[in-house]
């Protein structure tokens, strides 16, 4: 009986929670959140800050303002400041202020009573406490138009003019919001907009080989050595980059894919691993799109599906595909189609996602067209197609 090997170093590395030492492609926005706050280092106490961080799912925000917190704090604890980072995810609070600062609260008072207290109350709590064990605190709001849409403007001013009610005191408390877009704080009256809106990151989304350099170091760090393929990393970044270059996409795919080379044990993440952990978050493989298919274009679709079937290739020429298609012409006895009728196939058949087309980078002979499999696993297109060709017959 053979050994289980894993192809996993650290998985953890893996978790949405964790928080990378390098952030690539995010070095420019996480020093400019150094700078906004750098006056903590300074002069704290004497001034208060309020950041908004926007960007499309998946594009890094919760985890460059948790990198930002935890090289702030570090720095904080060398000089002997009491600083604290606190994330807050107000979707997990319902967008309840109240919930929110008891549970801030209760970070410097354990055990602090749930009722009692209104939300002001709260606040003026939290900067008591703040004050008796003179700390100051980066509070950050993910999700912040959780907390917009059920409390409004009242709620964000009360946030955002905290030293108003507390003249000629230390500033204890400063603020990052982080949403999607500004258009979830438009409702907003325009005071307390005006306060927010002064100091604005925004995450454009991650492009291909943004995804991939991402995709690499969390390689490094979660898998054991050459146990990723370079095509299977770019499938992965492919697939990612389709859903809006989505990197926490990517990551989730990286693990499950993971995960299936080990119930596998096949030693390594091959590509088909990529293809059943995206058709296990998505059922992607509709059969009524693979019944309505034509006689050839099943035909060409099953050369497809087995060329990627016999091979850890992500991708292939469509040449490839070619001559695969008559090899299956041959065992159905049957003639193959022209060039330029099976490219009309591989066009309709990429609209429907089923198969998925490129040009391919330059080299001696030129660019040309290659062909991959993306969601769909090669083994189930396989056995879906061959049942109903064998109907046809």
């Amino acid at each position: 009986m053979r050994l289980y090997h894993s192809v996993f170093k650290d998985e953890t590395k893996l978790d949405i929670n964790y928080v990378p030492y390098r952030l690539p492609h995010r070095d420019a926005e996480l020093h400019l959140l150094a700078e906004f706050f750098s006056f903590m280092l300074k002069a704290q106490g004497r001034m208060a800050q309020r950041v908004i961080i926007t960007g499309d799912i998946g594009t890094g925000k919760t985890v460059l303002s948790q990198r930002f917190g935890t090289n702030i704090t570090r720095e904080a604890d060398k000089r002997g400041i009491n600083l604290r980072y606190v994330h807050v995810n107000c979707r997990e609070y319902r967008g309840s202020l109240f919930l929110i600062l008891h549970h801030v609260v209760s970070i410097f008072h354990p055990n602090f009573p749930r009722r009692g207290y209104s939300a002001e109350e709260l606040l003026r709590i939290l900067l008591q406490v703040l004050d008796e064990q003179d700390t100051h605190v980066i509070l950050t709001l993910d999700e912040f138009e959780s907390l917009v849409e059920r409390e409004g403007s009242e709620a964000v001013y009360k946030l955002t003019r905290l030293q108003e009610i507390r003249m000629n005191k230390p500033q204890r408390v400063s603020l990052i919001c982080i949403l999607r877009g500004l258009r979830a704080i438009e409702g907003l009256d325009a005071s307390t907009r005006s306060t927010l809106q002064s100091n604005i990151i925004h995450l454009e989304r991650y492009s291909e080989q943004h995804l991939m350099d991402i995709l690499n170091d969390r390689v490094s760090l979660a898998f054991k050595p050459l146990t990723v393929p370079e095509d299977t990393l770019g499938l992965i970044a492919e697939l990612a980059f389709s859903e809006n270059g989505n990197a926490r996409f990517g990551i989730e795919l990286l693990w499950r894919a993971g995960k299936y080379a080990d119930a596998e044990d096949l030693g390594i993440v091959a590509p088909e691993c990529v293809r059943k952990a995206v058709s296990s978050i998505y059922a992607v493989m509709r059969k009524s799109d693979l019944a309505s298919l034509s006689h050839h274009e099943k035909l060409f679709l099953l050369g497809v599906a087995r060329l990627f079937k016999g091979s850890q290739k992500a991708y292939a020429s469509l040449t490839e595909a070619e001559r695969a298609y008559a090899v299956v012409c041959e065992e159905f006895d049957v003639q193959p189609h022209s060039h330029t009728q099976l490219w009309k196939y591989l066009q309709m058949l990429s609209a429907l996602s089923i198969v998925k087309k490129k040009v391919s980078a330059a080299d001696s002979r030129g660019r040309s067209t290659i062909v991959y499999l993306p969601r769909i696993p090669a083994h189930e297109l396989e056995k879906e197609l061959s049942t109903l060709l064998e109907k046809e017959a």
